[in-house]
């Protein structure tokens, strides 16, 4: 191989290496600005990695360029003609790869989201009918030191059994001073309430909610809804989950942080 196709080659894998550098950085802004959770941990960690590949291969091209010092200045005109018209075909395909980049990068999040929906509600369905006389417990809410210590265990419980729910919280309907309020247990009980002295308050247990979440409780607690209401947003994923029976309502809330996505290898 001699110093002009040396220099030639080098020139491709210095373009090569611009383009991918380009495409991965946009890839990287996309998924960080809008927290897209795409491929799985070890892919993820690859893709991050590749950049300092990509900048090795940029230095290395041009450190080959700079030894031999070999770039051609000039051609025909007609060639020149010939390059301007392809090298504008490849100027349009280099651009309509983004919003490619946008559509799997999107679609990828959206299938994560998808498939951790199907996977969390399955697992929700599976530890209330394998827990079912503690699920029932559950129903007989009285705001007393003897429910939320037995809830607390309860819901310790629910928590380890599924590896997919690392926080389960009990949401109950109840009021303060005539106020209707949502209170929320969770598997962490207050030791400090074994003292005969100290009573629980409500207000320590309020959950709470947004606006949109607080009209979805109302509709289970006041209407009767039974439907399920799933959120994800940042590798933060939430399902509430009714349960109903003999006229009692309480509602299991899971939720889930995850800092990669579902797809890949």
């Amino acid at each position: 191989m001699n110093a002009k196709q040396i220099v030639k080659l080098s020139n491709i894998i210095g373009i090569s290496s611009i383009i991918l550098l380009v495409y991965w950085v946009f890839t990287f802004i996309v998924i960080e600005v809008f927290g897209l959770k795409v491929f799985r941990e070890n892919m993820t960690e690859s893709f991050y990695l590749s950049i300092l590949g990509i900048l090795a291969l940029m230095a290395g091209s041009l450190i080959v360029n700079l030894m031999f010092n070999l770039t051609r200045i000039a051609e025909r005109k007609n060639e020149d003609e010939v390059n301007a018209k392809s090298n504008r075909r490849k100027f349009a395909v280099l651009l309509l790869i983004f919003p490619l980049i946008l559509i799997i990068l999107f679609g990828g999040n959206y299938l994560t989201s998808a498939k951790k929906e199907k996977m969390l509600i399955s697992s929700a369905k599976s530890i209330i009918e394998s827990n079912k006389a503690n699920s029932d417990k559950l129903l007989n809410y009285t705001f007393s030191k003897s429910y939320i210590k037995e809830t607390t265990g309860i819901l310790r419980v629910l928590s380890v059994t599924d590896k997919n729910f690392p926080s389960v919280t009990l949401i109950v309907k109840d009021s303060i001073k005539d106020s209707p309020v949502f209170l929320g247990f969770n598997a962490y009980y207050n030791e400090g309430l074994d003292n005969d002295t100290i009573q629980p308050q409500k207000v320590n247990y309020i959950y709470q909610t947004t606006k949109e979440e607080r009209a979805y409780l109302n509709e289970v607690f006041n209407e009767n809804s039974e439907e399920l209401r799933y959120s994800s947003s940042n590798g933060n994923y939430e399902l509430f989950y009714p349960y109903k029976k003999n006229g009692k309502t309480i509602i299991i809330y899971f939720s889930e942080q995850q800092r990669y996505g579902k797809l890949g290898s």
